[in-house]
């Protein structure tokens, strides 16, 4: 072979060396396009007290915190397939909202102050309907850090727990970290504090009225029309799992052939926590069994805890690989 045709040759194969890292960033491109259309962004909207949380451009959930409302709520909730986990409002029990914590306190020896029903110590305009001031309600105060990058979101954000209309009782903390599981399933890790702050507060709640956190569904995923409540213990139903030990419990029901629930975990923190459980949509994990269903004292400067995962997923608790789901959660490694 002459020296021309040697040196056509390498220019060829430059080229071709050429075009094969071209290709080779095209698809690396590619790639990273594909891995961050799982991506979560962020809308936030403080003058309508609304943070929207995207997923891959899509709404998983809306975090609702403006000033005309008795509390803090998450509403919607979204699965995969964008249909409503919840229900905001209900007839019965209107003071239910969606996804929220609440209870019953008191402050120094004070009156019971229900934000649990806050919602009825607002202007009444019918049996069900009551506007602001709420007298009693939580309030938004701040958030602390409302970020998002690559397929995880952190919302740090304080509120406070208000008698009077602008008597503080409690201070809360809470942390949700968003994580993006593929597929448009989701889940919330979330981190919740009482602080007291303001003087020594009893907790009242009763055995009944409380969850922390607290989720009603939407009639049409609950056990009412043949949603499935199920443990980690295999426990089925209402009266199986309400006011028994759990670990996790899952939500799901066949929406048009498709199956697809909300499961709540409860973080092990050494301690028995029993589950407030109902037929109709609403459930969600109690406090520690020792300071559950009966009163105890938060001394001035002392805090409470809870921290629980949201997972909402595809499948029921068999095929949304649930108790999976809840190991990785455990052990801090998600993955699709």
């Amino acid at each position: 072979m002459s020296g021309a045709m040697w040196k056509r040759k390498f220019r060829s194969l430059g080229r071709i060396a050429f075009l094969a890292i071209i290709f080779s960033a095209f698809a690396s491109l590619t790639l990273s396009a594909a891995v961050s259309s799982e991506s979560v962004t962020l809308k936030r909207d403080d003058a309508s007290g609304i943070l929207t949380v995207l997923i891959a451009g899509r709404e998983a959930f809306v975090y609702r915190y403006g000033t005309s409302l008795d509390l803090p709520h998450i509403w919607p909730l979204n699965t995969p397939s964008g249909r409503d986990l919840l229900v905001q409002q209900t007839e019965p029990y209107p003071h239910h909202r969606s996804f929220w914590w609440a209870d019953t306190v008191k402050l120094d020896g004070g009156r019971d102050v229900s934000v649990y029903n806050g919602f009825y110590t607002g202007v009444k305009k019918s049996d069900t309907v009551y506007e602001p001031p709420f007298k009693d309600r939580i309030r938004h105060v701040a958030f602390d850090r409302c970020e998002a990058k690559g397929e995880t979101a952190w919302i740090d954000e304080r509120l406070v727990w208000e008698m009077d209309h602008s008597i503080p009782v409690l201070d809360e903390v809470r942390r949700t970290v968003v994580h993006s599981l593929g597929n448009g399933e989701y889940l919330l890790d979330i981190t919740e504090a009482l602080v007291s702050n303001y003087g020594d507060v009893s907790v009242v709640s009763d055995e009944v009225h409380y969850a922390w956190p607290f989720l009603r569904l939407n009639t049409k995923f609950s056990g009412l029309n043949g949603g499935i409540l199920a443990a980690d213990t295999g426990a089925r139903g209402e009266k199986e799992t309400n006011l028994k030990v759990a670990r996790w419990i899952d939500y799901s029901n066949a929406l048009d052939g498709k199956p697809e629930g909300v499961a709540v975990f409860q973080w092990p923190d050494g301690q028995d926590h029993k589950w407030l459980t109902r037929e109709y949509g609403c459930f969600g994990p109690r406090r520690p069994d020792a300071v559950s269903g009966k009163p105890f004292l938060l001394v001035k400067g002392m805090s409470v805890k809870q921290r629980v995962g949201v997972l909402v997923h595809s499948g029921d608790v068999t095929t949304g690989r649930v108790a999976e789901r809840y190991r990785q959660y455990v052990d801090g490694v998600l993955s699709r």
